[in-house]
């Protein structure tokens, strides 16, 4: 029975593997616990496994030791959308297929709990909720408002940008357009009906940030992507505007967006996606006040069972996570691989070969 290694399981969807001839070994939960040193535990029950399969693992990074713990080691693959969790070059050094959903099973909900911060943002909620328990009315005499000026502009005085014109991208876009609120978005991998499609300008990066109130991000985290929110980008935005990631929080670089909140550079963040998760204690991010709102990653905690459309949609994932491992156990070419460049080599070691009976 060829070994798989679930290194972040998904409810009892590992019983499906099993059911269909392969040995399953699960995770541990202190794996996702940060600074917590276990990829060593990682390496050892990855010994001699096939397949390694799973949701997010960011605390312990399957990382190229971790890929070489085994030799026939054949997929890592993933129930989410992204692979910032593993390390894919090694992956493709090895000719291991690293796979991964083609769709993000809890995009609606993103892009609900964008707007959620977005609205909270623009209404000022958090001051005048802290206002109001902490005993006064008001607050510096604006009834929840834009910060500044704007309200009396009407929302059609606010400008909002959107990095990343994909699913929950495309969402927001949807969810925000009866505000009459213009909408600049901008992402050089869509093709042009996309951004008639959504009703937003499309424009570089550079003049999206100079020109937005609200930046929001949705990208999935790439070498491309990386830090793509760093000092200088934060330093082309208005004092008075705001920056939301609910993506990856790799795409922004943490200590620069909190050096910029603390010099003034930009007016206040809302985020529920960090470079450590959970964000650690120490975190400046959880002293900071009024000038962020935060929430974990992931949005509103949802109902999953198999009768909401949370549950059809994780349900799909994990579907097309246990089909991708079963072919590259069966030595069939999975449908979702994303590290493309290791197709060859693994052709070479694995086309053909089935471990299944």
């Amino acid at each position: 029975m060829p070994r798989v290694l679930a290194f972040a399981p998904i409810g009892d969807s590992h019983k499906f593997l099993e059911q269909n001839g392969c040995e399953v070994v699960l995770g541990k939960p202190e794996w996702h616990v940060p600074d917590g040193g276990h990829e060593a535990d990682v390496i050892a029950m990855a010994q001699g496994a096939a397949a390694l399969a799973g949701t997010s693992m960011r605390a312990t990074p399957i990382s190229r030791r971790v890929l070489e713990a085994s030799p026939e080691l054949r997929i890592v693959a993933k129930a989410t959308v992204g692979v910032d969790d593993i390390d894919v070059d090694a992956a493709s050094e090895l000719g291991i297929l690293v796979t991964h959903a083609p769709v993000e099973s809890n995009w609606g909900n993103i892009a609900e709990t964008t707007v959620m911060f977005l609205l909270s943002l623009i209404k000022d909620q958090i001051v005048q909720d802290e206002t109001i328990k902490s005993g006064g009315w008001w607050t510096d005499g604006r009834v929840g408002g834009y910060v500044g000026s704007r309200l009396s502009d009407g929302y059609e005085g606010i400008t909002l940008g959107i990095v990343g014109l994909g699913r929950i991208g495309g969402r927001v876009a949807q969810l925000m357009r009866p505000w009459n609120i213009r909408i600049l978005a901008c992402d050089p991998y869509v093709p042009d009906h996309r951004f008639l499609e959504f009703g937003v300008t499309p424009v570089d990066l550079d003049t999206l940030l100079r020109q937005s109130d609200i930046v929001t991000i949705h990208v999935v985290l790439t070498k491309e992507t990386r830090h793509m929110i760093s000092t200088p980008q934060l330093g082309r935005m208005k004092p008075s505007s705001f920056l939301i990631n609910t993506a990856r929080g790799g795409a922004v670089d943490e200590a620069a967006l909190i050096d910029a909140l603390d010099k003034g550079v930009i007016c206040r963040a809302a985020l529920n996606a960090f470079e450590e998760e959970p964000l650690p204690p120490e975190s400046p991010l959880r002293f900071m006040g009024d000038k962020v709102i935060l929430r974990p990653h992931g949005g509103t905690p949802l109902r999953t069972g198999a009768g909401g459309p949370a549950g059809r949609s994780i349900g799909q994932n994990t579907e097309w996570l246990n089909a991708d491992v079963l072919k590259a156990l069966r030595g069939e070419t999975p449908d979702h691989v994303f590290n493309a460049e290791a197709l060859p080599l693994w052709l070479e070691r694995f086309k053909g070969k089935s471990l299944l009976g």
